[in-house]
């Protein structure tokens, strides 16, 4: 079960940043894997604040199911830059991303190994993490990835260490919150590394309330990640319509037109009905009270214009 030349045939590496509880309970997970193989975690603290290293430093004494090893930068420079610095200090041939707001599941290592080929980019299952159910709500966010790509979240993906050397890893050109593993993954696949998913490696994700203003604060952010799609036009055919950037985007455009025509033609109104199901929809799956059917419009509204700010800045059309 191990590597040729005697060590770890695969390699953990996570990026945290002031999130010390969250980070225990990504170690504990790593405490709790079946996988036969030895292996190593890599963990990058991006210039955190004491609690961090204190953690790191009383975690590396007390696990047994892997060797700990804890870096540190000290200007904060995001985590596409401590991932960098965690792959290129890892010794196994493939390596394992997670984040310090995931669990992965007891089975997950294994899992990637009994996938791996050598040759390919592997994408783990990602769901909603169960035990933070009740903090689920219309403002919070999570990630769940059932199926392959086409956005390759680092929160569960596996690269082949040759594949990272060959690419010179993370672009640490992209800023937050995101956008960095997206650019890597399609970077690997225009060069001709296929895509696997793995669906037994299944890694639990954090659902964090954010607050109505915190959800629309995030929504702001995304317009320096889109950049992406002038990179990798290849993602356009995963665009609605081939250019909105989500679903509800479009539905909400073809409602304010609904409207906006309705005062002359009223039956055009009816275009607003598929946005009006869309809601309903997302409503009923997040629990949320009829009071909040505004804040849906609202915030596909702030990632609408948000999405439209990114295309005008990078030269490319996405809503």
């Amino acid at each position: 079960m191990t590597s040729v030349n005697g060590g770890s045939r695969i390699s953990v590496v996570a990026a945290t940043c002031d999130r010390p509880e969250r980070l225990s309970r990504m170690l504990d997970a790593l405490e709790r894997q079946t996988v036969g193989a030895d292996f190593e975690v890599i963990v990058v603290d991006d210039a955190s604040d004491g609690a961090t290293a204190v953690l790191l430093a009383q975690r590396a004494h007390e696990v047994k199911r892997f060797r700990l090893t804890a870096l540190r930068q000290d200007v904060r420079r995001g985590p596409a830059a401590a991932r960098n610095l965690g792959w290129r200090a890892a010794k196994a041939p493939l390596i394992a991303f997670t984040d310090d707001d995931c669990e992965p599941d007891p089975g997950w290592l294994q899992a990637l190994l009994d996938a791996d080929r050598g040759d390919a980019v592997l994408q783990g299952r990602t769901e909603a993490n169960p035990a933070e159910h009740d903090a689920g709500g219309p403002f919070s966010r999570s990630l769940e990835v059932h199926d392959l790509g086409p956005w390759y979240p680092t929160c569960n993906m596996a690269f082949p260490r040759a594949v990272l050397e060959r690419l010179g890893g993370f672009d640490e050109g992209y800023p937050l919150p995101g956008g960095e593993d997206t650019d890597l993954a399609w970077r690997a696949l225009e060069v001709g590394v296929a895509p696997a998913l793995v669906p037994d490696a299944v890694v639990y994700h954090a659902v964090t309330d954010l607050g109505p203003l915190g959800k629309l604060r995030l929504a702001t952010r995304w317009a320096p990640a889109f950049q992406i799609f002038r990179r990798h036009p290849g993602l356009r055919s995963h665009l609605t319509w081939g250019v909105f950037w989500k679903r509800s985007h479009a539905l909400l455009l073809l409602a304010l037109l609904g409207v906006a025509l309705g005062r002359r033609f009223p039956p055009a109104v009816l275009l607003a009905a598929p946005y009006a199901r869309d809601v309903r929809a997302r409503m009923s799956a997040e629990g949320a009270s009829p009071a909040v059917a505004p804040y849906y419009a609202v915030h596909d509204a702030v990632e609408t214009a948000t999405a439209a700010t990114g295309s005008l800045r990078h030269g490319t059309l996405v809503l």
